[in-house]
């Protein structure tokens, strides 16, 4: 179930990397338990948003979590206030074991006993996970690897989770399996999400709105159904 009010809302969103321009000026929101698709091409600014979002390239604008205004502040700082991130490549730990990294996901947390509850929580989640909880991440596989960083990211109990291109290397197989268990904890724990994705037709398929960036820009944005049900808008923008 979705709210009508906004948890994050994005204005104005310049960013750049040193006097490299990438955002030119976009407006996006997430509404609360709304699971929203950024889509574009290589290059267009969809990694460059979400690092944005976490305080990680140089920004201007504004950019509002719970109407608290985020542009300026640290990534620790961020994080804080609830915004998790799960970054392309996953960024696990790979010399430690599945349990230690779920363990790091809760770092700025210092309730002991609700990092352990929340530690079985997730484990019933992935149970994949729970089976291999002593092995060191590193040797797992893709998809065990891309469970486990979604896993830590959700140890910090945010408010807001960001994926970057959690399909990338996967099987299609795998990768249909991950986005049924995003969907179950979005439906579950009324979750949000704002997720960079290329595999537009299965993003499309699993989230509640969509946005299209194309060079810095938001050209396009609707009901994830209209836009999946557009050809035209689905040749001109997608590619497919």
């Amino acid at each position: 179930m979705t709210g009508t009010d906004p948890l994050l809302r994005v204005a104005g969103l310049h960013a750049a990397y040193r006097s490299v321009k990438v955002l030119h000026g976009l407006d996006l929101e997430v509404r609360r338990g709304e699971v929203v698709v950024l889509l574009g091409a290589n290059g267009a600014g969809k990694t460059t948003t979400l690092r944005a979002l976490c305080g990680m390239v140089d920004t201007q604008g504004s950019v509002l979590l719970d109407g608290v205004e985020l542009v300026g502040r640290s990534t620790e700082w961020i994080v804080r206030q609830g915004i998790a991130h799960v970054p392309q490549g996953r960024g696990i730990f790979g010399v430690l074991t599945v349990e230690e990294n779920m363990r790091a996901g809760a770092w700025g947390r210092r309730d002991a006993k609700g990092v352990d509850a929340d530690i079985e929580r997730w484990y019933g989640v992935f149970p994949r996970l729970a089976e291999r909880r002593r092995q060191r991440a590193g040797g797992m596989s893709g998809g065990e690897q891309q469970m486990l960083a979604v896993a830590r990211a959700l140890m910090a109990r945010p408010k807001l989770l960001l994926l970057d291109e959690p399909s990338l290397g996967l099987a299609q197989i795998v990768t249909r399996g991950l986005f049924r268990q995003l969907e179950e904890i979005n439906r579950d724990e009324g979750m949000s999400m704002l997720i960079v994705e290329q595999n537009a037709e299965l993003a499309l398929s699993f989230a509640h709105r969509g946005y299209v960036i194309e060079s810095g820009h938001i050209v396009l944005g609707g009901q994830a159904a209209d836009i999946r049900a557009d050809e035209g808008m689905r040749r001109a923008y997608l590619g497919y």
